[in-house]
């Protein structure tokens, strides 16, 4: 049986085709117009043909591409009609995360599941670090920000602190990776779009690179750590985040130097209505699982 393709592009593809627009598929998704088409075009690799003719001013479904639409509409009306009836017979929590934090997250939350499956747990993860309760309906939140003044209900989990990182066999390869002025011989790794982390790190590390604007630039922390982990180059990581990839030997620390920005991800809450007994469990797991790392 051929292995299915992943379940988002089939949510991208879906958006797409019914609208016909990179840009306007982009906007629903709340994702850039970029992240739409390498999602589509990874999708149309995985199946071996195009889904969409791409014309000048838009897009049309190939013959294929009309008969996966309905399919696809079919299965995304059955995970929805499944959500709403099982949502009623629970009462789940639900959370929002920014995208960076899920490297951390998703983890520690199927492993509650595992210990609390009478607390059930809805992520969503978002490309923002924030979270407004008063239009939002979250539970509770993780937020990537500075320090809040006099929250009690906002409550530290750890602080960022930047670093670079590479697999394990960049440090063996013929290039090497033993002082920061090595990094001037590698492909840096961005996980995000402008070279903001990797500067900071170098101002601490008081280094000039002239390769630093030429690296590879992410949508997601998690893609560049994918990609570093794979040998393709060094990528600048937040060391709060990727500890079970250290820990698995996945990824290495090439040097010692952790630079922390003044930012931090703190766990949310409303404080109004007071928590539930199962919302106060979790968050007081879950800042457990953050201060005994």
């Amino acid at each position: 049986m051929k292995r299915l393709p992943p379940l988002p592009a089939l949510h991208t593809f879906l958006i797409t085709a019914q609208c016909c627009n990179f840009t306007r598929a982009a906007e629903q998704l709340h994702i850039t117009q970029g992240a739409v088409s390498r999602q589509i075009a990874g999708l149309e690799d995985h199946l071996g043909y195009p889904l969409f003719i791409r014309l000048a001013r838009g897009l049309e479904l190939t013959a294929e591409g009309h008969q996966w639409l309905p399919r696809v509409e079919q299965v995304f009306g059955l995970i929805g009609e499944a959500v709403e009836q099982i949502g009623e017979q629970r009462d789940t929590l639900v959370l929002k995360a920014p995208s960076c934090v899920m490297r951390w997250l998703l983890p520690r939350l199927l492993q509650w599941q595992k210990e609390r499956p009478d607390v059930p747990v809805k992520l969503t993860a978002s490309l923002q670090h924030g979270v407004d309760f008063q239009r939002e309906q979250f539970d509770a939140a993780v937020v990537y920000c500075t320090p809040p003044e006099h929250s009690p209900s906002a409550l530290h989990l750890f602080d960022e602190q930047l670093t670079p990182v590479c697999s394990p066999s960049l440090l063996s390869g013929s290039l090497d990776l033993k002082v920061p002025t090595d990094l001037q011989q590698h492909l840096l790794l961005h996980p995000t779009h402008n070279d903001q982390d990797w500067a900071v790190w170098l101002k601490a590390a008081n280094l000039r690179l002239k390769n630093i604007s030429s690296g590879q630039h992410f949508e997601t922390l998690d893609q560049a750590m994918s990609m570093a982990s794979h040998g393709t180059g060094v990528a600048i990581g937040d060391w709060s985040l990727i500890g079970d990839d250290l820990r698995a030997g996945r990824l290495v620390m090439p040097f010692d130097l952790k630079v922390k920005t003044g930012l931090a991800y703190y766990l949310v809450y409303p404080q109004k209505p007071e928590p539930s007994a199962g919302l106060r469990e979790l968050i007081g797991w879950l800042v457990e699982q953050a201060h005994t790392r």
